[in-house]
C-alpha cells in the first residue's frame, strides 16, 4: 500500500489579503495588508464584527469576532473595510483550478482551504517538498497573496502543519515527526477541540497533546464519551478520512462554519444562519441557477454529524425565500445540543426556473426577481449585505418570543 501524502493549502488572511488584491487592481492608494484595516460588517450597528484584521490592526490588539466599536476604541484610525463575498468566491475557485493542475483529487474544505490528495503521483513529482514551495510561490507570482502549505501523510497532519509559523511558508509533520513537532503544542491547538474541550482537559492535568496522547483511555472516556475516540487518535495524528474530491459546485452549493466554542443559544445560530443564507444565495444567483433542496448540517461537541433537509414545491433563488425553509428546517431539527459546526447547503439545482402555476398568480414574483438583481448589484459594487429587503431583516429579527429557552 502507498504511503498517502495530503497537502492542506491555506490562503494567509483571506478575506484581508483578497480584498487588498482587489482594492490594489482597483487603483487604491496603499495595500491594506501594511497599515491598521479590518474586514468587518456595518460600523454603524455597534453588532458589527471583525472578520479580519491585518497584522499591523493585530498588534493594537484587535482579534477576529470582536466589535468593530471595540476594535476602534483600541486603534481609532483603523480603515474598516466591508466583505466581498462574490469576489472571495472568485478567487477561490481560481485558487482550485489553479490546484487542479497538480492532482484531480481536490477537497475544497472552506472557501480558503483546499487539501490535495498527492498520493501515488511520485513518479510526477520527485521532491513534494520542493513542489509545495513551488506552488506556495507560483501563488504569490500569479495570484497577489501568499498561501501556508502544510505536506502529511493525512488530512489531520496536513492542517496542523500549514497553521504553523505563518504566513508564506511550507511545513511537514509526518509520522515520524508526530513526536516533535506536535506534541509540544498545547491541546487547544490541536485541531476541532474547541475551547470548552480545551479547558476541560486542562481541568484533567493535560495541557499538551502529547499529555493527551498519553492519557489513559479510561479516563477520556469516563470524561468525554464518544469524542474520547477522536481526541486519542488526532493527538497520535491518526486520521483515516480520505480527501472527498466528489463535492461538485454543479451539484450543489454549500458554506459551514467551525464555531469558536460549542453554541448552544439558537438565536445567535439563527444569526449565522442568516448570513450563511445571504452568502449561499448571492452565489447561486451569480452562477444562474435555482434550487429546490434546502439543508441544515450540524455537528455537535461529540463530533457527531446530523443534517436535515426539505424539498420546495418549485425552484427558486431569492434569499428570503430560502432563509424562510432554512429556519423551518433548522427549528425542527436542531436537538438542542452545542453545536461547533453549522451550515447550509442547497441542492437540486437547475438552470432553469420552475413553477407550479396558479390561478392567483399576478406579476409580482418579476418585479422582485428586478429588485433582487438590483440589490445584488449595489452589493457587489459597494460589498456584500449593504442592502437587503426589509423583509428579509424582518424575518431573520422577528422569532417567535421564548423560542428558545436558556438552559438552566
Amino acid at each position: 500500500m502507498k504511503e498517502r501524502i495530503i497537502f492542506h493549502i491555506d490562503v494567509n488572511n483571506a478575506f484581508l489579503s483578497w480584498t487588498a488584491v482587489l482594492l490594489l487592481h482597483q487603483g487604491y492608494h496603499q495595500d491594506i495588508r501594511k497599515i491598521p484595516s479590518i474586514i468587518g460588517g456595518d460600523e454603524l450597528k455597534r453588532r458589527g464584527i471583525v472578520l479580519a484584521k491585518s497584522p499591523v490592526a493585530k498588534k493594537f490588539g484587535i482579534v477576529t469576532a470582536e466589535t468593530l466599536y471595540s476594535a476602534r476604541k483600541k486603534c481609532p484610525n483603523v480603515e474598516v473595510f466591508s466583505p466581498n463575498y462574490e469576489w472571495y468566491y472568485q478567487k477561490s475557485r481560481e485558487l482550485v483550478k489553479y490546484l487542479s493542475k497538480y492532482t484531480p483529487i481536490i477537497e475544497q474544505f472552506s472557501v480558503d482551504e483546499c487539501f490535495l490528495d498527492m498520493t501515488g503521483t511520485n513518479y510526477l513529482y520527485k521532491d513534494y517538498l520542493a513542489l509545495a514551495t513551488f506552488i506556495k510561490d507560483d501563488i504569490k507570482k500569479k495570484f497577489g497573496y501568499t498561501v501556508n502549505v502544510g505536506v502529511a501523510n493525512n488530512k489531520l497532519c496536513a492542517k496542523m502543519a500549514s497553521d504553523f509559523l505563518k504566513p508564506d511558508k511550507v511545513h511537514t509533520l509526518f509520522k515520524g515527526e508526530i513526536k516533535e513537532k506536535l506534541w509540544p503544542l498545547p491541546v487547544g491547538d490541536l485541531f476541532m477541540v474547541g475551547r470548552k474541550t480545551a479547558l476541560e482537559l486542562e481541568k484533567m492535568n493535560i495541557k499538551t497533546i502529547r499529555q493527551l496522547a498519553e492519557a489513559p483511555k479510561s479516563i477520556l472516556i469516563r470524561h468525554f464519551k464518544s469524542q474520547s475516540v477522536y481526541l486519542k487518535e488526532a493527538a497520535n495524528g491518526i486520521d483515516m478520512t480520505p480527501v472527498d474530491a466528489h463535492s461538485s459546485k454543479n451539484e450543489s452549493i454549500s458554506i459551514s462554519e467551525t464555531l469558536p466554542y460549542d453554541y448552544q443559544d439558537g438565536e445567535k445560530l439563527e444569526e449565522i444562519l442568516f448570513r450563511q443564507t445571504e452568502e449561499v444565495a448571492r452565489q447561486l444567483r451569480y452562477q444562474k441557477k435555482y434550487t429546490q433542496t434546502i439543508a441544515v448540517v450540524f455537528k455537535n461537541k461529540d463530533f457527531k454529524n446530523y443534517s436535515a433537509q426539505t424539498k420546495l414545491m418549485n425552484t427558486t433563488d431569492k434569499t428570503e425565500e430560502i432563509y424562510k425553509w432554512v429556519l423551518k428546517v433548522f427549528r425542527g431539527n436542531w436537538k438542542q445540543d452545542p453545536i461547533r459546526l453549522i451550515g447550509v447547503r442547497l441542492a437540486s439545482l437547475t438552470a432553469t426556473k420552475e413553477k407550479q402555476l396558479s390561478i392567483f398568480d399576478n406579476n409580482e414574483e418579476e418585479a422582485e426577481d428586478d429588485i433582487q438583481r438590483t440589490l445584488d448589484e449595489i452589493n457587489k459594487k459597494y460589498g456584500a449585505v449593504k442592502i437587503a429587503p426589509a423583509s428579509l431583516k424582518l424575518l431573520g429579527q422577528c422569532r417567535t418570543k421564548n423560542q428558545y429557552k436558556k438552559s438552566e
